[in-house]
C-alpha cells in the first residue's frame, strides 16, 4: 500500500538530511531498516499511537533550538563508584570517559567494533520483532542511521554500574544513538542513565537477557527545557531473568519514552516505571507493550506524572497475554497528579488475554492534590509550597520503589527535592 503523500514527503525529506553509514557487519542491517522506514514511513499524527502526541518537531529535517542549561549541582550518579562513559551531543568523549575495561562485562563503541561482532545476533532484530503488531517508525530510522552507541557483553557479576552520561551543548545538536546490552546466563549488571544529550535525541536500546541473567536500568532525563527527545527499549527475556527499569523525567519539551518487552522464557519478571514532573510547555509520553509469550511470568507496569501550567502527560500501556502464557501476573498502574485545571492526563490502558489461568489488572486515575492531607500538613504549621513538594514526593514513591538499589531510590528522590526547592524559590 502506498503512503499517503504528505507522510511520504515527510519521510523523503527527513532521510535525504541523514547518510547512512556503510560497510561493516552491520551493513545489512541497516540497509533493511531504510528499506523497512521507506515502506511504513515516519509517524504522522492520525497514526493510533501518535495521536496524543504530535511528531512533528520529531519529524523535522532540523532539530529545534534547545539552549543547553547549565545548572550548578552536583553530577547525577557522580558520588558512587562506577564506570563513567560520557557523550556529548551525541559524540563520544573519550577524556571524560572512564577506561572501558571492567571484569565481568566487555565494552566496545557501535563506531568502532570489528567485522565479526557478537552484536550481529542482537542489533536490530528486537528492534525488529517490536515493530509488530504496532510499528515504531522512529526506532527503524534509529536502526538505519545512529552514528555510534555502546555494545555491552555481560559475562558475570559486573564488578559496579555502567553510567551513561549525556551531556547537551550545541543548541541544535542532533544525536542518534543505539547501545546493544546482552546478558549471558547467570550475569548481572546495573545500567545508569542521565543527562539530556541533545536538543534532539533519538535512542534506542536493545537488551538481551538469557536465562537467570539480570539488568537494572535507572534513568534520569533532564532537565534542558526546550529539549526533545524519543526513546526506545526493546528487551527479551529468558528463563527466570530479571529486567527492572525506572526512568525520572524533569522538563523537557516533548519527551516519548517506548518500552517493549517480550517473554519468551518462563518464571522471569520484568518491572517497568517512570514518573515525571512537567511545568507548562511540557509534553511526557510513556507508550509501554509488554508480550506475555511464556509460563509463570510477571510484568509491572507503574507511571506516575506531576503536571502544572498546562502541562500535558501522556500514558499508553499494554499487556498482551498469549494463549500459552498460563499463570501469567500483570499489573499496570498509571496515574497523574494535576496541580490545577489547566493540566491535561491522557492515558490508553490495554489488556489483551488469550490465556484463562492469570491474574492481570489495570488502573488508571487522575486529580489534584487531596485537601484534606493538604490541610492536615498546614495546621502543623508546615507552609502550603512545603506541604504539596512533600505530597508530590509522596506520590511518585510508588514508582521509585522499583528501583531495587536503595542507595539509588535515594540519590534520585534527594535530587528531586532539591530540584522542587529551587521551583519555589
Amino acid at each position: 500500500m502506498a503512503l499517503p503523500q504528505a507522510k511520504q514527503d515527510t519521510t523523503e525529506a527527513r532521510l535525504a538530511s541523514l547518510t547512512l553509514p556503510e560497510g561493516g557487519w552491520s551493513d545489512a542491517t541497516r540497509k533493511d531498516a531504510l528499506n523497512r522506514l521507506q515502506t511504513m514511513g515516519l509517524p504522522g499524527a492520525r497514526d493510533e499511537y501518535w495521536k496524543y502526541t504530535r511528531p512533528d518537531t520529531l519529524n523535522a529535517v532540523d532539530a529545534p533550538a534547545a539552549p543547553a542549561l547549565h545548572a550548578h549541582e552536583a553530577p547525577l550518579f557522580g558520588e558512587r563508584d562506577r564506570l563513567q562513559i560520557v557523550f556529548v551531543d551525541g559524540v563520544f568523549d573519550a577524556e571524560a570517559s572512564d577506561d572501558l575495561a571492567m571484569e565481568g562485562v566487555s565494552i566496545e563503541r557501535l563506531a568502532e567494533a570489528r567485522d565479526i561482532h557478537w552484536a550481529k545476533d542482537v542489533y536490530g532484530v528486537l528492534e525488529t520483532r517490536g515493530q509488530t503488531p504496532v510499528q515504531r517508525p522512529f526506532a527503524v530510522l534509529n536502526t538505519a542511521f545512529a552514528t555510534d552507541g555502546l555494545l555491552i557483553h555481560v559475562t558475570g557479576k559486573a564488578a559496579k554500574p555502567i553510567h551513561i552520561n549525556y551531556v547537551h551543548e550545541g543548541e541544535t545538536s542532533d544525536a542518534i544513538l543505539h547501545h546493544v546490552v546482552k546478558v549471558d546466563p547467570g550475569a548481572d549488571l546495573t545500567i545508569l542513565e542521565n543527562g539530556p544529550a541533545a536538543a534532539r535525541f533519538n535512542h534506542v536500546m536493545e537488551v538481551e537477557i538469557a536465562d537467570k541473567g539480570a539488568l537494572h536500568h535507572v534513568r534520569a532525563q533532564g532537565r534542558d527545557h526546550d529539549r526533545r527527545a524519543v526513546t526506545h527499549v526493546f528487551a527479551r527475556l529468558g528463563v527466570e531473568s530479571t529486567f527492572k527499569s525506572f526512568t525520572l523525567t524533569v522538563n523537557g519539551v516533548l519527551t516519548r519514552n517506548e518500552c517493549v518487552i517480550e517473554f519468551t522464557g518462563d518464571d522471569a519478571v520484568a518491572h517497568v516505571a517512570g514518573a515525571c514532573m512537567g511545568d507548562g510547555a511540557f509534553h511526557h509520553d510513556d507508550t509501554v507493550f509488554i508480550t506475555h509469550d511464556a509460563v509463570n511470568c510477571e510484568s509491572r507496569q507503574v507511571f506516575k506524572k506531576v503536571l502544572r501550567n498546562g502541562a500535558i502527560g501522556v500514558f499508553q500501556g499494554k499487556i498482551l497475554v498469549k494463549p500459552d502464557a498460563q499463570k501469567t501476573d500483570g499489573y499496570q498502574i498509571s496515574q497523574s497528579l494535576l496541580l490545577d485545571e489547566d493540566s491535561q492526563f491522557l492515558a490508553k490502558p490495554e489488556l489483551e488475554i488469550y490465556a484463562d489461568d492469570v491474574a492481570c489488572s489495570h488502573g488508571s486515575t487522575s486529580g489534584g492534590i487531596d485537601e484534606d492531607s493538604l490541610f492536615y500538613l498546614r495546621a502543623r504549621g508546615v507552609p502550603r509550597g512545603n506541604a504539596e513538594d512533600m505530597m508530590t514526593i509522596a506520590f511518585i514513591a510508588e514508582a521509585m520503589q522499583e528501583i531495587e538499589d536503595e542507595s539509588l531510590r535515594e540519590e534520585l528522590v534527594e535530587r528531586v527535592e532539591a530540584w522542587l526547592l529551587r521551583r519555589r524559590a
